[in-house]
């Protein structure tokens, strides 16, 4: 098998305009018999992980550091119409930072899911492209690139480069990542 984290190497973005980082995140938990993900910077260092012990409960998810802190919880919103999440800072799940809805494709649009602050209205972030063809791109509210999800090549669909630009925080982007493959599917 190829290796799934990258070592070494130039992984900066040049097609974004700007600083970008890219992360390898990897559609498998790195505890026993977990569903999850493992992210690695360029370097190949651990990032981010998800572990979920419990196959049943989708109902809500940690996004945590290397060294297993909590960053985000990410929460389905109870009694919404369509598919909501919540983004919430840290363990608590009290004050969310984001909303997150699945696009109903009535008009069989490319949007895939879109993301708004707690305390706004307007759209904050647009999620376009394929999830199951793992190329997706995150627009801001200005509809500037400000991530991308893309296949990597020779390692099969559960491995991905997420490219993550300076305005945009990549435990967002990761959040973002988890919330397709629970509202899309995973591979």
């Amino acid at each position: 098998m190829a290796k799934v984290h990258p070592k070494g190497g130039n992984n900066r973005s040049l097609e974004m305009g700007g600083e970008a980082s890219v992360l390898t995140v990897w559609n498998k938990s790195l505890m026993f018999n977990c569903n999850g993900f493992t992210v690695f910077d360029s370097k190949g260092d651990l990032v981010f992980r998800v572990d979920n012990y419990m196959h049943g409960s989708r109902g809500q998810i940690l996004l945590m550091d290397a060294s297993g802190k909590p960053l985000l919880t990410i929460r389905r919103k109870r009694l919404s119409f369509g598919d909501c999440w919540l983004v919430c800072e840290g363990e608590t799940a009290l004050k969310p930072q984001l909303t997150v809805r699945k696009c109903l494709n009535i008009l069989k649009t490319k949007r895939l899911a879109y993301a708004t602050r707690t305390n706004s209205q307007t759209t904050t972030y647009n999620i376009q492209g394929s999830y199951s063809g793992r190329h997706c791109v995150v627009y801001d509210a200005n509809q500037r690139k400000v991530g991308e999800l893309i296949r990597k090549e020779g390692v099969g669909d559960d491995v991905f480069r997420l490219v993550v630009h300076s305005s945009l925080q990549s435990p967002i982007a990761m959040a973002l990542v988890i919330l397709l493959n629970q509202m899309i599917g995973g591979s």
